[in-house]
């Protein structure tokens, strides 16, 4: 299985998690590290390139820290460019049907701020809605989460060990769901 991990991390150099997971990433044959932000300083997607990367990977993983209840602009601006009528999705888009989409969150809040009750009211899973409703407009599946929590607050060994389960959780064939049920029969 091929892997893109699409980062999106508009200050890496301040992040220590997203920095950490990025060095875990590169150790990983099967897997693609694309950062937006050192692609593209001046914003200026290449459509084509994007595409072809797309095309040429199996599963799909966007790494961000979460901005706002969302993305950071520069993946949002990508989705907006690259994820083209009649290439992604509508009248003969069709390029990314039956591909897989994993979301690698990391969040300076604690789990428990991301509940009902909580700060925050909501879970991550339900603040990533739209998200998901890309996922399904596209065709692609999509898979549970990879989130950091407390992200500020991580000592170093916290870190080394969510980038070892960051690559362990992306790379495992059995996150898709159809995949572990196909392997039992």
């Amino acid at each position: 299985m091929n892997i893109l991990v699409i980062i999106a991390h508009p200050n890496m150099k301040r992040s220590r998690v997203n920095s950490k997971w990025k060095k875990e990433l590169e150790q990983v044959q099967q897997v693609t590290v694309h950062d937006l932000y050192e692609q593209y300083p001046d914003e200026i997607i290449n459509v084509k390139r994007e595409q072809e990367l797309l095309a040429a990977h199996d599963r799909i993983v966007f790494q961000f820290p979460f901005f706002w209840y969302s993305t950071p602009p520069l993946l949002k601006k990508w989705m907006d460019d690259v994820l083209m009528y009649g290439w992604a999705y509508g009248s003969g888009g069709k390029a990314l049907n039956g591909k897989e989409l994993v979301l690698a969150i990391s969040i300076g809040g604690r789990e428990k701020s991301y509940q009902a009750g909580g700060t925050n009211h909501y879970t991550i899973s339900e603040l990533t809605r739209p998200l998901q409703a890309t996922a399904n407009l596209t065709g692609m599946f999509f898979l549970s989460h990879f989130v950091q929590y407390g992200a500020v607050y991580a000592d170093q060994e916290i870190i080394c060990e969510s980038a070892k389960a960051y690559v362990e959780h992306i790379t495992d064939i059995n996150l898709n769901p159809l995949q572990r049920l196909s392997n039992r029969a």
